[in-house]
């Protein structure tokens, strides 16, 4: 008989009495359990996924020293000229006007540097004060001079910040500084770089959701930036850029509603073959000087957010700054944060000369925190679903082709050492010691042993844990993954998912298995022996991920196919029909309205109901109704003067929404109970 957990946690407190042992060790020493699901596939790992920035101000860049670290580091795309100098830099004479240009560091001896860290370049175009011609010779000197290959090209850095939202610290010498003039321009440069060598890829400058001036509409504009950018040079570009400085150590959980997102975006506006649009974040740091910017916090948080970045399909993700300099110096957890956004010392002094940063070249927490996410997550691994229970601790997992499993665990407490219990799905540890890397607070390397168990261990405060763990068996002859599924006749509650048919291994397939994925928990909704099945009884409005397996005669199982997401709808006929419309927006709230329309009898008195998608996202205010929220849940009841909706008759209420996350809009509404379409 299990026994009580009230009667289990009153016998612990009961025994640490007696050892005069304090009660908060108990929590402590509670183990925490982790969920992977090797069934449960997310994207895979990128060759490209680990990445930094080089800037032409930094007198260290290209040279061996700062090459052979960021190769020990893993890094696979090194980005250059340097932020905002993107936009001031003419790489022909090696110029900058009006900012600082240090010796040795022309686009030659980038690539040199590029070269000797083995990682691929990506170069970013003058925009600002440069011109498509421009742009199309530094393809020509690259590729066909030279023949460096440089296949990604950015067109301009942070365009949005010319001043067209009433800030300006991006270069931009055109008279129109609008989202629809940077468009036109992406698609003269893309047309004149590609005429130079087509098999280059393009990106635009992005905002990021609820980060300003995401979802601003400015002036005669006709819609925010990246819907004006997207809607006119979509069919010129091949990726998307994003930059990404939260200020907080506790923002990873926004990524995934990030990048749902802009996909959407995408999607909606870039028009044909809209999938073949990749998204970088070609600018990523904590930003959070006062929690740790180059001391073991940031560091975590860099491993957690690379690491869900990458799951959710972003095929770059590159630091600021190789070095950056001396900063705001603060204590924190026991070490001092220089407040640099390098990952390297630049060996600089406050101006006062009163503190020093380490040597030149001495990395700081986040170098080890990017080696270790290179070391966890190789190119050609995928990632799939991991989970904790407990909010300190987070957990991805990737399976190897050869049929390793990597475990990557964070720690975020700055006190804890959390014991875990590892519990796998759809894979069996082989016995034996896993191999494990540790990086923990002011290490200055990462440790690599052979010990413990794959289901347990204890992760010490503030602290890196990765597990690589073999099969205990690898069976011969397995079927091959399905191809990548695809949606049709996506409805309220039904889709239909195809999928290209798994190669066979030694024994004919005989099925397929549908799962559809619950956090880190794999639901089957169905299985048959074609390769298309339609799954039923979906709730409306909800984004759904799915992976295929095939099973074959002797029950072996391939690995899951790709993922696939797509979102239910709502009815298509109702008694009742919703329309909320964005009035206006200041990326951290907006002004909506919502117009009801009744299509059934006649109703005398409503009330409707919504959730919001995320736990960053409320209610401000309300009117032409009485509005309510408990948790995420927001109740709209008329007011005595419009509870009367005759048929065919709308009501139109407002509100104000506020949000300090991606803001994924409420897509299912209730009118008195029944379900209404969404318009």
């Amino acid at each position: 008989m299990p026994r009580s957990p009230l009667r289990a946690a009153s016998a612990v407190l009961l025994t640490l009495a007696v050892l005069n042992v304090p009660a908060a060790y108990a929590e402590e020493v509670a183990p925490v359990g982790v969920t992977v699901n090797a069934r449960a596939a997310l994207a895979p790992v990128p060759e490209t996924g680990i990445g930094t920035n080089h800037a032409i101000w930094d007198s260290n860049l290209g040279t061996d020293a700062t090459a052979d670290l960021l190769k020990d580091a893993g890094m696979k795309l090194l980005r250059y000229p340097g932020g905002s100098y993107s936009d001031i830099y003419h790489w022909a004479d090696h110029t900058a006007p009006g900012g600082y240009v240090a010796p040795d560091t022309d686009f030659d001896a980038f690539m040199r540097g590029v070269r000797r860290t083995g990682a691929q370049p990506m170069v970013t175009a003058n925009y600002g004060t440069g011109t498509a011609e421009e742009a199309a010779a530094w393809v020509r000197h690259a590729n066909v001079t030279k023949g460096y290959g440089v296949k990604y090209w950015e067109i301009g850095n942070e365009n949005y910040g010319n001043g067209h939202y009433g800030t300006a610290w991006e270069a931009d010498d055109h008279a129109d500084k609008s989202p629809a003039e940077y468009a036109r321009h992406v698609v003269a440069y893309s047309d004149a770089m590609k005429a130079v060598d087509p098999t280059i890829k393009i990106g635009a400058v992005l905002t990021t959701p609820a980060n300003w001036p995401d979802g601003i509409v400015a002036g005669d504009d006709a819609g925010s930036w990246n819907e004006v950018v997207l809607s006119t040079a979509g069919q010129k570009i091949d990726f998307v850029i994003l930059h990404w400085y939260p200020g907080a150590l506790d923002k990873t959980a926004h990524i995934p509603e990030m990048i749902h997102l802009v996909r959407r975006q995408i999607a909606e506006h870039t028009g044909a073959r809209s999938e073949r649009v990749g998204i970088a974040m070609t600018e990523f740091n904590t930003g959070s000087s006062s929690n740790g910017t180059n001391t073991q916090p940031g560091a975590l948080a860099a491993a957690d957010a690379y690491a869900t970045l990458l799951a959710n399909g972003v095929f770059t993700v590159d630091w600021w700054n190789v070095h950056n300099g001396i900063g705001n110096v603060t204590q924190v957890e026991g070490h001092t944060d220089y407040g640099d956004f390098g990952l390297l010392s630049s060996g600089t002094c406050t101006s006062d000369g009163g503190v020093c940063e380490p040597p030149l070249n001495t990395p700081f927490a986040p170098y080890y925190a990017l080696q270790m996410v290179s070391e966890f997550a190789r190119p050609g691994d995928r990632f799939v679903r991991a989970a904790t229970d407990q909010a300190k601790v987070t957990a991805h997992a990737v399976r190897r082709a050869n049929g390793d499993l990597a475990v990557l665990l964070i720690n975020t407490s700055s006190d804890a050492s959390y014991p875990v219990e590892i519990d796998y799905s759809g894979f069996s540890p082989a016995s034996g010691a896993p191999t494990v890397l540790t990086h923990t607070n002011g290490a200055t390397s990462i440790t690599r042993s052979a010990t413990g168990s794959a289901t347990g261990r204890t992760l010490p405060p503030l602290s890196l844990t990765t597990i690589v763990l073999r099969p205990a068996s690898a069976p011969a002859g397995l079927p091959g993954a399905p191809g990548q599924p695809s949606a049709s006749d996506v409805t309220d509650k039904n889709a239909t998912i195809s999928w290209p048919a798994a190669p066979a291994g030694a024994r004919p397939i005989v099925k397929y298995e549908v799962y559809r994925q619950n956090g880190a928990v794999s639901e089957q909704i169905g299985e048959t022996t074609g390769t298309s099945l339609t799954a039923t009884n979906l709730k409306p409005g909800t984004r759904h991920t799915v992976n295929v397996i095939a099973r074959d005669g002797g029950g072996g199982v391939s690995a899951p196919s790709a993922p696939l997401t797509f979102t239910t709808g709502t009815p298509a006929s109702s008694s009742c029909s919703v329309r909320l419309t964005k009035q206006t927006d200041w990326a951290s709230g907006y002004v909506g309205a919502i117009d009801i329309t009744n299509h059934g009898a006649p109703v005398n008195g409503w009330t409707l109901t919504f959730g919001w998608p995320t736990t960053w996202q409320s209610l401000g205010s309300g009117w032409s109704a009485v509005w309510t929220q408990n948790g995420r849940e927001v109740k709209v009841v008329n007011e005595p003067g419009n509870g009367s909706l005759a048929t065919g008759a709308t009501a139109t209420i407002g509100f104000v929404g506020n949000y300090s996350g991606p803001n994924v809009l409420p897509a299912v509404f209730t009118l008195n109970g029944t379900v209404c379409t969404t318009r």
